[in-house]
Protein backbone atom coordinates (compact mmCIF):
# COMPACT_ATOMS: atom_id res chain seq x y z
CA UNK A 1 0.00 0.00 0.00
CA UNK A 2 1.12 3.44 -1.02
CA UNK A 3 2.15 5.33 1.84
CA UNK A 4 0.47 9.19 1.81
CA UNK A 5 1.63 12.12 3.30
CA UNK A 6 0.68 12.89 7.11
CA UNK A 7 0.96 9.08 7.49
CA UNK A 8 2.86 7.74 9.84
CA UNK A 9 6.37 6.40 8.54
CA UNK A 10 6.71 2.65 8.99
CA UNK A 11 9.07 1.89 11.52
CA UNK A 12 11.40 -1.34 10.86
CA UNK A 13 15.00 -2.94 11.94
CA UNK A 14 17.54 -3.49 9.68
CA UNK A 15 21.36 -3.87 9.76
CA UNK A 16 23.09 -0.99 8.16
CA UNK A 17 26.99 -0.25 7.16
CA UNK A 18 26.57 1.39 10.18
CA UNK A 19 25.28 -1.75 12.60
CA UNK A 20 21.82 -2.77 13.38
CA UNK A 21 19.51 0.11 13.76
CA UNK A 22 15.53 0.25 14.54
CA UNK A 23 14.61 2.87 12.22
CA UNK A 24 12.17 5.25 14.81
CA UNK A 25 14.72 5.06 17.54
CA UNK A 26 17.93 5.87 15.19
CA UNK A 27 16.09 8.82 13.74
CA UNK A 28 15.18 10.05 17.04
CA UNK A 29 13.69 13.68 17.03
CA UNK A 30 15.67 14.42 14.36
CA UNK A 31 14.17 15.50 10.54
CA UNK A 32 15.12 11.79 8.42
CA UNK A 33 15.26 11.56 4.54
CA UNK A 34 14.99 7.97 3.46
CA UNK A 35 15.91 7.34 0.05
CA UNK A 36 16.13 4.34 -2.33
CA UNK A 37 18.69 3.10 -5.03
CA UNK A 38 18.17 0.59 -7.65
CA UNK A 39 21.21 -1.72 -7.54
CA UNK A 40 24.67 -1.29 -5.94
CA UNK A 41 27.21 -0.61 -8.56
CA UNK A 42 25.71 1.33 -10.79
CA UNK A 43 26.54 4.80 -12.56
CA UNK A 44 23.76 7.12 -11.66
CA UNK A 45 23.45 5.60 -7.83
CA UNK A 46 27.47 5.97 -7.75
CA UNK A 47 26.84 9.56 -8.56
CA UNK A 48 23.57 10.42 -6.12
CA UNK A 49 25.50 8.97 -3.06
CA UNK A 50 28.55 10.62 -3.11
CA UNK A 51 27.18 14.15 -4.20
CA UNK A 52 24.64 13.37 -1.09
CA UNK A 53 27.53 12.74 1.18
CA UNK A 54 28.93 15.95 -0.07
CA UNK A 55 26.09 17.81 1.73
CA UNK A 56 26.81 16.08 5.26
CA UNK A 57 26.95 19.61 6.82
CA UNK A 58 24.23 20.56 5.11
CA UNK A 59 21.81 18.34 6.59
CA UNK A 60 23.37 18.49 10.05
CA UNK A 61 22.48 22.18 10.15
CA UNK A 62 18.92 21.32 9.41
CA UNK A 63 18.51 18.30 11.82
CA UNK A 64 18.49 15.66 9.33
CA UNK A 65 19.29 12.30 9.18
CA UNK A 66 20.19 10.63 6.16
CA UNK A 67 20.04 7.00 5.42
CA UNK A 68 19.70 4.90 2.19
CA UNK A 69 18.68 1.39 0.83
CA UNK A 70 18.96 -0.96 -2.06
CA UNK A 71 17.95 -4.71 -2.50
CA UNK A 72 21.68 -5.50 -1.59
CA UNK A 73 23.44 -6.65 1.15
CA UNK A 74 25.73 -4.49 3.72
CA UNK A 75 28.67 -5.84 2.04
CA UNK A 76 27.89 -5.40 -1.17
CA UNK A 77 27.23 -1.62 0.59
CA UNK A 78 30.46 -1.50 1.74
CA UNK A 79 32.62 -2.55 -1.31
CA UNK A 80 30.78 -0.19 -3.15
CA UNK A 81 31.64 2.63 -1.18
CA UNK A 82 35.06 2.42 -2.51
CA UNK A 83 33.92 2.76 -5.93
CA UNK A 84 32.27 6.08 -4.74
CA UNK A 85 35.27 7.19 -3.06
CA UNK A 86 37.54 6.42 -6.21
CA UNK A 87 34.78 8.23 -8.91
CA UNK A 88 33.16 10.84 -6.46
CA UNK A 89 35.94 11.72 -4.18
CA UNK A 90 33.76 10.68 -0.90
CA UNK A 91 32.40 7.82 0.29
CA UNK A 92 29.17 7.80 1.59
CA UNK A 93 29.19 9.12 5.58
CA UNK A 94 25.50 8.09 6.18
CA UNK A 95 23.94 4.57 6.82
CA UNK A 96 23.18 2.58 3.82
CA UNK A 97 20.36 -0.20 4.26
CA UNK A 98 21.19 -3.64 3.80
CA UNK A 99 17.68 -5.16 1.97
CA UNK A 100 18.16 -8.15 0.29
CA UNK A 101 14.77 -9.89 1.38
CA UNK A 102 13.07 -6.98 0.18
CA UNK A 103 11.49 -6.24 3.63
CA UNK A 104 11.99 -2.39 3.60
CA UNK A 105 11.51 -1.94 -0.08
CA UNK A 106 7.87 -3.37 0.19
CA UNK A 107 6.97 -1.85 3.57
CA UNK A 108 7.44 1.64 1.60
CA UNK A 109 6.59 0.82 -1.46
CA UNK A 110 9.79 1.12 -3.11
CA UNK A 111 9.16 -1.55 -5.76
CA UNK A 112 7.12 -0.44 -8.70
CA UNK A 113 6.62 -4.10 -10.85
CA UNK A 114 5.93 -2.13 -13.92
CA UNK A 115 9.25 -0.86 -13.56
CA UNK A 116 11.26 -3.59 -12.18
CA UNK A 117 10.25 -6.58 -10.25
CA UNK A 118 13.75 -6.60 -8.48
CA UNK A 119 15.20 -3.02 -7.88
CA UNK A 120 13.72 -0.06 -6.17
CA UNK A 121 12.86 2.68 -8.18
CA UNK A 122 14.44 6.19 -6.54
CA UNK A 123 12.01 7.21 -3.94
CA UNK A 124 12.82 9.82 -1.37
CA UNK A 125 11.07 10.42 1.82
CA UNK A 126 11.19 13.34 3.97
CA UNK A 127 10.36 12.31 7.42
CA UNK A 128 9.57 14.86 10.69
CA UNK A 129 10.09 15.06 13.81
CA UNK A 130 6.53 13.35 14.35
CA UNK A 131 7.31 10.49 12.38
CA UNK A 132 5.18 11.44 9.75
CA UNK A 133 5.74 11.65 6.16
CA UNK A 134 5.98 14.96 5.01
CA UNK A 135 7.34 14.31 1.31
CA UNK A 136 7.67 11.40 -1.04
CA UNK A 137 9.01 11.77 -4.58
CA UNK A 138 9.74 9.33 -7.08
CA UNK A 139 12.17 9.07 -10.13
CA UNK A 140 12.39 6.69 -12.88
CA UNK A 141 15.95 4.39 -12.15
CA UNK A 142 17.10 6.45 -15.16
CA UNK A 143 17.28 9.61 -13.70
CA UNK A 144 19.34 11.12 -11.38
CA UNK A 145 17.54 13.18 -8.02
CA UNK A 146 18.37 16.86 -7.33
CA UNK A 147 19.32 16.75 -3.91
CA UNK A 148 19.69 20.25 -3.67
CA UNK A 149 15.65 20.72 -3.98
CA UNK A 150 15.44 18.05 -1.59
CA UNK A 151 17.12 20.85 0.51
CA UNK A 152 15.17 22.99 -0.47
CA UNK A 153 11.73 21.26 0.46
CA UNK A 154 13.46 20.58 3.90
CA UNK A 155 14.26 24.40 4.13
CA UNK A 156 10.12 25.13 3.37
CA UNK A 157 8.86 22.43 5.59
CA UNK A 158 10.81 23.47 8.73
CA UNK A 159 9.74 26.94 7.81
CA UNK A 160 6.00 26.26 7.16
CA UNK A 161 5.86 23.92 10.37
CA UNK A 162 6.32 26.64 12.89
CA UNK A 163 5.44 29.69 10.95
CA UNK A 164 1.79 30.67 9.45
CA UNK A 165 3.23 31.07 5.90
CA UNK A 166 3.75 28.71 2.69
CA UNK A 167 6.38 29.06 0.08
CA UNK A 168 5.93 30.41 -3.50
CA UNK A 169 7.17 28.87 -6.43
CA UNK A 170 10.79 28.75 -6.72
CA UNK A 171 11.13 29.79 -3.16
CA UNK A 172 14.58 29.70 -2.14
CA UNK A 173 15.60 30.31 1.65
CA UNK A 174 15.60 33.89 2.41
CA UNK A 175 12.94 34.77 -0.15
CA UNK A 176 9.77 36.12 0.64
CA UNK A 177 6.77 33.81 1.26
CA UNK A 178 2.81 33.99 1.21
CA UNK A 179 0.59 34.37 4.57
CA UNK A 180 -1.64 30.93 4.46
CA UNK A 181 -4.89 31.74 3.01
CA UNK A 182 -6.73 30.20 6.73
CA UNK A 183 -4.76 33.54 8.35
CA UNK A 184 -7.25 36.75 8.69
CA UNK A 185 -5.97 40.07 8.05
CA UNK A 186 -6.66 41.02 12.06
CA UNK A 187 -4.84 37.64 12.83
CA UNK A 188 -1.92 38.16 9.96
CA UNK A 189 -1.84 41.85 11.37
CA UNK A 190 -0.97 40.27 14.82
CA UNK A 191 2.16 37.89 13.02
CA UNK A 192 3.18 40.51 10.48
CA UNK A 193 3.00 43.78 12.29
CA UNK A 194 5.25 45.43 9.21
CA UNK A 195 2.17 44.46 6.86
CA UNK A 196 3.13 43.19 3.30
CA UNK A 197 1.77 43.38 -0.14
CA UNK A 198 -1.54 42.02 -1.18
CA UNK A 199 -1.77 41.59 -4.55
CA UNK A 200 -5.19 39.53 -4.01
CA UNK A 201 -7.15 39.13 -0.68
CA UNK A 202 -5.68 35.41 -1.13
CA UNK A 203 -2.40 35.95 -2.22
CA UNK A 204 -0.26 37.93 0.45
CA UNK A 205 2.80 38.50 0.17
CA UNK A 206 5.95 39.41 3.48
CA UNK A 207 9.53 38.67 4.15
CA UNK A 208 9.83 35.42 5.43
CA UNK A 209 9.69 35.70 9.03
Amino acid sequence: MAIRLGDTAPDFTADTTEGPISFHQWKGDSWAVLFSHPKDFTPVCTTELGYTATLAEEFARRNVKVIGLSCDSVDDHVAWSQDIEDTQGIRPNFPMIGDADRTVADLYDMIHPNASDTMTVRSVFVIGPDNAVKLTITYPASTGRNFDEVLRVIDSLQLTATKKVATPVNWQQGDDVIIVPALSNEEAAELFPDGWDEQKPYLRVVAQP
